[in-house]
């Protein structure tokens, strides 16, 4: 069942990259030919488009991993270490190391996109510092528990702060240049970051699933 999962999910991504990540040349136009100041555009964590500092984008796609980034620190709000580590059955994964895989998958694209590594291309350091997280499984069970909630947010604000200065200081022809050789097929840096964005609404969804499942937790628990 895993393994048909697996490919399901590899055939969707593989759909998206064809559709919407082979955009890049229309797309880039538009935004050249944008003359709107980007500092006069208005702003807020509901307002999804570019931001000063960044090109058109890059801006915009920093708004979504920021406003992502929300629902994600809403739902894992106030939690306990018990909570953190609660085990919902042998073969499940943690709220604590769901908060921590995302640091290390966000790390891993940094790695791949930012210093042009080959995926899974990572030195021993970064091996040991993210690999249980990146991982999940039976790794991560064992080795990640018995951290506050503090430890995580602060793991997931350091990696974000990265991402962002790597962002500011590129431009949107590097948001849409096309890897040829990724596992999805054709895929520019664009779709491979919006990823990072997706990713988190995935895991948000399985941490408020096992938070509705913690000890005492309500019965309408969203």
């Amino acid at each position: 069942m895993r393994t048909k999962q697996k490919i399901a999910r590899r055939s969707f991504l593989k759909s998206c990259a064809a559709f919407g990540c082979g955009l890049g040349a229309p797309i880039l136009a538009a935004a050249n030919a944008q003359t709107e100041d980007v500092s006069q555009a208005e702003t807020g964590p509901n307002i999804i488009g570019p931001r000063e500092g960044f090109s058109p984008h890059l801006g915009t796609l920093a708004s979504m991993l920021t406003w992502m980034r929300g629902p994600v620190l809403s739902s894992v709000h106030g939690l306990t270490v018990a909570q953190l580590d609660y085990l919902h059955d042998a073969k499940a994964n943690t709220i604590g190391a769901l908060l921590l895989h995302l640091a290390a998958t966000e790390r891993h694209y940094q790695i791949h996109t930012f210093e042009g590594k080959k995926w899974g291309d990572w030195d021993e350091p970064t091996r040991k510092q993210w690999g249980p997280a990146g991982g999940l499984g039976g790794e991560a069970r064992k080795k990640i528990k018995g951290n506050d909630l503090p430890y995580y947010l602060a793991a997931l604000e350091k990696i974000r702060a990265q991402t962002l200065a790597e962002l500011a200081r590129r431009d949107d022809a590097w948001l849409m240049e096309i890897d040829r050789d990724w596992v999805w097929g054709p895929t520019n840096n664009y779709c491979k970051w919006f990823h990072v964005c997706e990713h988190e609404s995935n895991h948000n969804g399985q941490i408020k699933w096992i938070k509705s499942r913690l000890p005492g937790a309500k019965v309408d628990q969203d």
